[in-house]
């Protein structure tokens, strides 16, 4: 058996309720982490999202890398995404039960990475649960102690843009690598995994459907998809 978390970053797109409503038909419930720009670009979609059972986190205002910024900056960014998520949720008519943070681009903040990892614990965000991901890897790195949401496999479907040579072919061989250079094979059984998709127009003009594509993929393979669950530090 192989269990999952799917998590989708870069919300709200236009295609976020087509997803939504994919999802909702195969019984997944995503954690869908808000880049605060696109939100406001496509607010009623973010609302949608909410409304239909989806969990929305933070992932920054405007999608900077937190290497690139200095503490206040960094915490900035994250604040200003936290207004806008209160208030998502107070017009969608959802409870804000959770409150899960991913940094833009797995980037965690560089030389500054203990002094984000002790805002976000002192200042209320959830963890993922990850007890059960017993990759070495996982505990060298330092995730399973880290606040953020990190990732153990990534589609790398943002890859997918006119003028770039990555193609769907080398996203299916992402999903077949039973040995990946980072990351762990999402098709070994019984492995315990953390997801990352996008939400990127750019990738459905290419491939339309690209997320039921791959998803779709995983589960005829076995993957099984687990509610996620928090724990609060």
């Amino acid at each position: 058996m192989i269990k999952a978390v799917l998590t989708i970053d870069d919300i709200s797109s236009k295609n976020t309720p087509a997803i939504v409503d994919y999802l909702c038909d195969k019984g997944i419930k995503a954690v869908m982490f808000a880049w605060g720009e696109m939100v406001e670009k496509n607010y009623d979609n973010a609302v949608y999202a909410l409304k239909k059972g989806m969990i929305v986190g933070n992932h920054s205002f405007s999608h900077p890398a937190f290497s690139s910024l200095t503490v206040e900056r960094g915490i900035a960014e994250i604040e200003k995404c936290e207004k806008l998520l209160d208030k998502l949720y107070k017009d969608a008519g959802v409870e804000r039960k959770f409150r899960p943070f991913r940094f833009p681009y797995g980037d965690k903040g560089g030389e500054n990475k203990d002094a984000f990892q002790k805002y976000l614990l002192e200042n209320g965000f959830d963890k993922l649960d990850d007890r059960e991901i017993a990759y070495p890897w996982w505990k060298w790195s330092g995730l399973d102690k880290d606040i953020d949401t990190f990732w153990t496999f990534d589609f790398a479907e943002y890859n997918i843009r006119r003028g770039n040579d990555f193609t769907i072919d080398d996203v299916w061989k992402r999903v077949n690598d039973p040995a990946p250079e980072s990351g762990a094979a999402i098709l070994e059984d019984g492995g315990r995994h953390i997801i990352l998709l996008h939400a990127h127009d750019e990738t459905e003009e290419l491939v339309p459907g690209y997320y039921k594509l791959f998803i779709d993929k995983l589960l005829e393979n076995g993957v099984e998809f687990a509610e996620p669950n928090f724990i609060h530090i």
